[in-house]
């Protein structure tokens, strides 16, 4: 029985695994469906690219640093070791019982996850190679040091900071590196115009033009394999499949998990038709994904109702983000990755003390606090450094005749 339990456990992660590798199709498709025509190619380029630079990477040193052992526990800066590659087919038994490469495959995916929500923020207008170089840092680096602090027993952990699958862990982490280089690169050429003065003193006043993507069903298509792959990426977080305990916890999470996504989308529809007067296809799908973001901090306790609601919030209040950064902040965000990912993940950090009474609201306001400072100020830090060796923010002229010409050379639609 013993040996029957390790198997199926290993076959569950694996097989959610694949399920959240998957959502690499799944942010390929939504953000080549939401950049224009020219920017295309270079898009999927950057998305298969930074899948196996931060697999690689996660392999060379992040997954040793990430789990460094009981001796760093309660830290904050884990020992980079190299050499888990040597001895991947190693094996670990704790409460659950499953293969340690199994466990390896299921946490290097969530890694190329907080990269992707970095691609999609700076798509348009950041050189692909510098592209490539920030992702090697993320995946090596800032990721897994965020990582240790929760899942790998470091000090958020011991000061009770919970975060079930990652909403802060991998999400916030991945908007915070996003908002750094968006804020860093600045926006594309011809989405605002010239700024004519100050909202309060502060906002500055400039025409903002839409800038809509090539290929809506190629959007839609993405979203929905993202939808896919969370089941995965919520249900996998189980790390079990044994026994009747962790079987209905993992069933209770698919239903969380699918209830959050219809809620956040529901909600964006609802209030694009109230208030605007057309039902925003945009909107609706970044609703859908910020639904399943806010429900990842805590996929098992909620009832189904009360995850249809926290993802229904969830996605308002990525709808008011999107909108803030777009018009106040000027903050130009291609496929509204950082309001998805990062204002749905704070708010579904901060939302778990509702429904699991082991949770504190201090200490998941700590944990969002260390999480989007550290991602933030390393992204940007590194950014503005790797500027002096390589321009990081493509050329006005390249962006007007489109990276896919510069850096590819091949067009995505040559029919057209």
């Amino acid at each position: 029985m013993e040996e029957l339990s390790y198997s199926l456990n290993t076959l569950y992660m694996l097989l959610t695994a694949a399920l959240v590798m998957w959502m690499a199709a799944g942010f390929t498709m939504l953000e080549a469906g939401l950049v224009r025509r020219r920017n295309t190619a270079e898009i999927v380029t950057k998305n298969v690219g930074l899948y196996s630079i931060s697999c690689f990477m996660f392999l060379l040193c992040g997954y040793l640093a990430m789990y460094p052992g009981d001796d760093f526990a309660g830290g904050w800066m884990p020992a980079f070791d190299f050499g888990f590659g040597d001895t991947v087919a190693d094996t670990v038994v704790d409460g659950y019982g499953y293969a340690e490469s199994a466990d390896f495959f299921f946490q290097v995916v969530f890694v190329a996850t907080a990269c992707s929500i970095v691609s999609g923020a700076v798509a348009e207008r950041m050189n692909q190679w510098p592209f490539f170089v920030l992702v090697v840092f993320i995946a090596a680096f800032i990721y897994p040091v965020q990582g240790f602090w929760n899942w790998g027993g470091g000090f958020l952990k011991v000061d009770g900071y919970s975060d079930f699958a990652g909403s802060g862990t991998v999400h916030l982490a991945g908007a915070a590196c996003a908002l750094a280089a968006a804020m860093f690169i600045g926006p594309r050429v011809g989405k605002y115009g010239k700024v004519t003065g100050k909202a309060m003193g502060v906002f500055p006043v400039a025409k903002t033009n839409k800038l809509y993507g090539a290929n809506i069903p190629v959007a839609a298509l993405g979203t929905f394999i993202l939808w896919l792959g969370w089941f995965g990426f919520n249900g996998g977080s189980q790390l079990a499949i044994n026994g009747v305990e962790n079987a209905n916890a993992v069933a209770q999470i698919f239903l969380n998990t699918n209830a959050a996504a219809g809620g956040g989308a529901m909600a964006c529809l609802v209030v694009s038709r109230v208030f605007f007067g057309k039902t925003n296809i945009l909107y609706a799908l970044n609703g859908a994904i910020s639904g399943l973001v806010s429900i990842t901090a805590d996929p098992l306790s909620p009832s189904g109702y009360e995850a249809t609601l926290i993802g229904a919030c969830g996605g308002l209040l990525c709808y008011g983000s999107l909108v803030a950064l777009e018009q106040f902040f000027k903050v130009d965000d291609p496929v509204g990755a950082i309001s998805a990912h990062g204002t749905a993940g704070i708010f579904g950090v901060m939302v778990v003390p509702f429904t699991n009474a082991e949770a504190t609201f201090g200490s998941q306001a700590y944990g969002v606090m260390c999480i989007a400072l550290w991602g933030f100020a390393l992204t940007y830090a590194f950014l503005f450094l790797l500027n002096f060796i390589v321009p990081v923010r493509a050329s006005d002229a390249i962006q007007k005749k489109g990276l896919d010409a510069e850096e590819i050379g091949i067009e995505a639609y040559p029919e057209f």
